[in-house]
């Protein structure tokens, strides 16, 4: 697979994960049809064993994120402003450490950007569950599978 390919690949998924943080856009689906693509091309023995992978680990995000209460978006506060910290604070979080950072980081994207807002720690907080509450969870469970996809994929490509 060429060089050109493999960034078309790491940019349609980089996509997906933003989308997990867009409502209405398939995030999720997104990244498995990046690694669809790659897999076929790659044709290897790993390649098949992280479309199987991602496969599985997708469609129990999919029956998880079902069993959690439905997204309430209004009244909550959420802008997409908050959307961003969260979504680079997990991105960074996932590297920084790996896998768990993912959590710890959208969650600390959300309080910053609402320490931001708010001014004070307090409000921040209470600010910050309202939202993990409202729709973070959802969201949460959605872009951890994604950047676990995302990052299998990376360091398959990484390591040759």
């Amino acid at each position: 697979m060429g060089a050109w390919q493999l960034l078309m690949v790491g940019l349609v998924m980089l996509l997906g994960l933003l989308g997990v943080l867009v409502p209405g856009v398939p995030g999720p689906w997104l990244i498995w049809a990046a690694m669809l693509w790659w897999s076929l091309h790659e044709q290897s023995g790993l390649a098949w064993a992280l479309l199987v992978g991602s496969t599985v680990v997708l469609l129990v995000t999919q029956v998880v994120v079902w069993l959690l209460p439905p997204r309430r978006l209004r009244g909550v506060g959420v802008t997409r402003r908050m959307a961003m910290f969260a979504g680079a604070g997990a991105l960074v979080g996932f590297f920084l450490v790996p896998v768990v950072g993912g959590i710890l980081g959208f969650i600390g994207g959300i309080y910053g950007s609402e320490r931001q807002r708010l001014g004070g720690h307090g409000p921040a907080m209470t600010s910050t569950r309202a939202v993990m509450r409202a729709v973070g969870t959802s969201v949460l469970v959605e872009l951890f599978a994604c950047l676990l996809v995302a990052g299998a994929w990376l360091g398959a490509v990484l390591s040759g």
